[in-house]
């Protein structure tokens, strides 16, 4: 059995079955405005989340609960925000994006339309799950059209400029929340959310074609029924006769079980993607307890502030997770690329040649270098948050200040929100040809311990006051730091390893 040489490529989805074919055949324009597009239908997830924060207080009283039932609500959204797009992901690997967009975007639309109607808490809360799972699944079906369409080289930017779109609805959601709360009550919030969830849904069946590779290869091939958008019965792509013969036969879809929806829980056992998910997971989990915790922090430190107001100051949030994705995407791309003009040199192969996923390319140290920094920001911002709000000696002599706190803020998401997109794009690296199981993970892993998260900050702030929770807070996300050494020392080595028996497994070897 041969030792692979240093150019074999990695099994996984052809690009092609034509030597000469591009990855994929949509310009550069084309590309941006899909990426786009998806992105505009994955925002639902966090706008759904954060326009719902500064209208707390108002449905406490409106439906006679207290606030911490409220809360557990937001626990909820974030557990099934994790669960659902395990199943989802997996489906859309199989069946195509397209038709798992249109029953996510379908179910989050129902949804918002019957919670519209909400009367009493019971209904809020079966209502807000039904929600989270319509909407969380299209964070991982859009990185699937990412991965289908962009090539490692460009990856970053499209996976950064698709958080940052998410991300503006993070940024607007509390204002827009907050001023539909103080003008027509938390109702008219659902049905806000349900108009642009049925004008996305609309557009989503008009101009979305299916670009999962094994079903529509490289754009080339021909597809047909639910997979072909209805703008193309008008008026079918050229590049369909320009490029015929160049694309992947589309097959099928694949069957898919229970056992298979499941399976992507196997990369919990593998050494570097389990490194890689824990430390996404702290860090998310640390900006999610001081996004939740943001309202009521706010009316115990600024009782005058007016409900519109306290929607504005989620913005510094909201402007640090945008900056963060945009940011980070850029520089993944430049790392990378750096990256890949050594591999050349070093290997011989010329400049002009077209990249494909190479077992001994090193994914892991392309796109880790500036994680340290990042990860340094995130723990002392995190440090001296809660202090911000307990400078009592400085309040009394300059009176309330709300700079402090809202600066951290936005550093806090700016660097979590790099975390996680360096996260991301590793995954999909490492797991080119099932991207959307592979960010759901990400997402199960994150969602499940940000909910553990938001459910205790409450009772610790309330036990311990805020400057002592969040010390606490910023204590374990130092203690889970080692990981991003760990990842960097032993997480090529161990991707590789992983690689290789796969190409055995296969009888490639």
């Amino acid at each position: 059995m041969s030792k692979p040489n240093s150019t074999e490529a990695l099994p996984g989805p052809a690009p092609s079955s034509h030597p000469e074919a591009p990855y994929h055949v949509l310009s550069n324009k084309q590309k941006w405005n899909l990426v786009i597009f998806v992105s505009l239908a994955a925002s639902f997830s966090p706008l759904s989340s954060n326009i719902y924060f500064p209208a707390i207080d108002t449905i406490s009283k409106d439906l006679g609960v207290n606030a911490s039932l409220i809360a557990l609500t937001i626990t909820v959204y974030m557990v099934v925000q994790g669960i659902a797009p395990s199943l989802l992901g997996a489906l859309s690997d199989a069946c195509g994006r397209r038709l798992t967009f249109t029953i996510t975007l379908t179910i989050y639309t129902v949804a918002n339309l019957a919670l519209a109607f909400t009367s009493n808490y019971p209904m809020l809360m079966v209502l807000r799950g039904l929600q989270a799972g319509g909407s969380a699944a299209t964070i991982s079906i859009s990185a699937g059209v990412i991965a289908d369409i962009a090539c490692p080289e460009e990856r970053g930017r499209f996976i950064g400029t698709n958080a940052g779109v998410r991300m503006t609805g993070q940024a607007i959601g509390p204002i827009i929340g907050g001023a539909l709360d103080s003008l027509w009550g938390f109702r008219s919030i659902f049905w806000l959310l349900f108009i642009l969830s049925v004008i996305v849904l609309g557009a989503l069946l008009i101009f979305l074609p299916e670009t999962q590779r094994r079903i529509a290869g490289n754009g080339t091939t021909v597809i047909s029924g639910f997979q072909k958008p209805f703008i193309y019965y008008i008026r079918a792509p050229s590049l369909w006769e320009n490029n015929a013969g160049t694309g992947s036969p589309s097959k099928p879809p694949a069957p898919l079980s229970f056992k298979k929806a499941l399976s992507p829980l196997a990369y919990l056992l593998e050494k570097d993607i389990a490194v890689l998910l824990a430390w996404g997971a702290v860090a998310y989990t640390a900006w999610s307890m001081v996004t939740s915790s943001t309202t009521t922090m706010l009316l115990l430190g600024f009782p005058f502030l007016a409900q519109w107001q306290i929607g504005l100051c989620f913005l510094p949030n909201g402007l640090g997770c945008i900056l963060g994705s945009l940011s980070t995407g850029w520089i993944l791309d430049q790392s990378f690329n750096r990256a890949l003009v050594r591999y050349k040199e070093e290997h011989g192969i010329p400049p002009e040649e077209r990249f494909v996923h190479r077992r001994d390319f090193p994914y892991v140290r392309a796109r880790l270098r500036l994680m340290p920094i990042f990860s340094i920001v995130l723990v002392i911002s995190l440090a001296l948050y809660g202090p911000s709000f307990e400078f009592n000696d400085l309040r009394q002599r300059f009176g309330p200040n709300l700079a402090a706190p809202l600066i951290l803020q936005f550093l806090i998401a700016f660097s979590a929100t790099a975390i996680l997109n360096i996260n991301s794009t590793v995954l999909i690296d490492c797991f080119p040809e099932r991207p959307a199981s592979a960010t759901a993970l990400n997402n199960l892993c994150r969602c499940l311990l940000g909910a553990v998260g938001v459910s205790v900050i409450q009772p610790l702030i309330g036990t311990t006051k805020a400057m002592i929770a969040f010390f606490i807070v910023s204590g374990v996300v130092c203690l889970f730091t080692p990981l991003i050494w760990v990842e960097w020392k032993w997480g090529e080595r161990w991707r590789q390893e992983r690689e290789e028996k796969l190409a055995q497994d296969q009888g490639e070897l």
